[in-house]
């Protein structure tokens, strides 16, 4: 009786002596997964300011134009995404009923750190799709604390693996985040006013000026255009809850 052949200590050997081929690389063709860009959030006079811009990429594909990337999952909170729409949108829809469904049967909302812990644990079990490069989901969210009188708004960031950390003044995510996180960090240490201390109308402005220089330097970044209409989702939470500057409001106050 032969031998059995002696083979390599190395995986793809194993494969080949096996006559076994190893898996293909993916086909350049294959379709690119969608991908939501640019949001961010900011505490100003009157409470927080979270906005992103409208565009949805699927590679150097403009997808849409249209794309609300920030959601209101209840009363007082709000989330911001950024990475992957699908993954994004079934993580919102979790936490709207499992936020609602604790209010109804509890007779009183979900604590802050507790929605905060919520978010952090949905991140955690999208973790094997993360490890693969896909379906990652890196989210804003900002709720407000009730534990003290009168309810202060609070904003959050994560990691795509579930970390989250308090933003103490302004945060951002997605591709056009860089140069948004330079400016307000420009803005609130030498600028007049600091973002912190801006009224309603100086805090929509600044925010759709923010994508406006975002979107010079990052083509995901869908940017603002008064001409064709195209303005940004503008949510605002304060301490009477969650409330949204529209379009026409947004053209106003950017023309002042």
């Amino acid at each position: 009786m032969n031998a059995a052949p002696r083979m390599a200590g190395d995986f793809l050997s194993l494969l080949t002596a096996q006559k076994l081929a190893p898996l293909a690389a993916p086909s350049t063709n294959a379709p690119t997964e969608t991908q939501a860009t640019t949001v961010f959030a900011f505490h100003y006079a009157d409470g927080v300011l979270m906005a992103g811009d409208r565009r949805a990429t699927a590679g150097n594909l403009i997808v849409t134009d249209r794309v609300d990337k920030v959601l209101e999952i209840d009363a007082t909170s709000l989330l911001a995404i950024a990475g992957v729409p699908a993954t994004a949108f079934e993580m919102a829809r979790v936490l709207q009923t499992s936020f609602e469904y604790y209010r109804r049967s509890q007779l009183q909302p979900l604590s802050l750190p507790a929605k905060v812990r919520a978010i952090a644990r949905l991140l955690r079990e999208n973790l094997p799709m993360t490890m693969q490069g896909v379906g990652v989901v890196v989210p804003l969210f900002a709720a407000l604390d009730q534990s003290v009188t009168p309810a202060k708004p609070q904003i959050y960031f994560y990691d795509p693996l579930g970390a989250q950390f308090q933003a103490v003044g302004h945060v951002a995510s997605g591709s056009g985040s860089g140069t948004i996180r330079s400016i307000m960090s420009f803005q609130e240490q030498y600028g007049t006013p600091p973002p912190s201390r801006m009224s309603l109308p100086e805090a929509v402005r600044f925010a759709l000026r923010l994508l406006m220089v975002a979107s010079e330097f990052d083509s995901a970044t869908g940017g603002v255009n008064p001409a064709n209409r195209s303005f940004a989702t503008i949510k605002l939470l304060g301490p009477t809850g969650v409330s949204t500057v529209g379009d026409e409001q947004q053209a106003e106050w950017l023309a002042l």
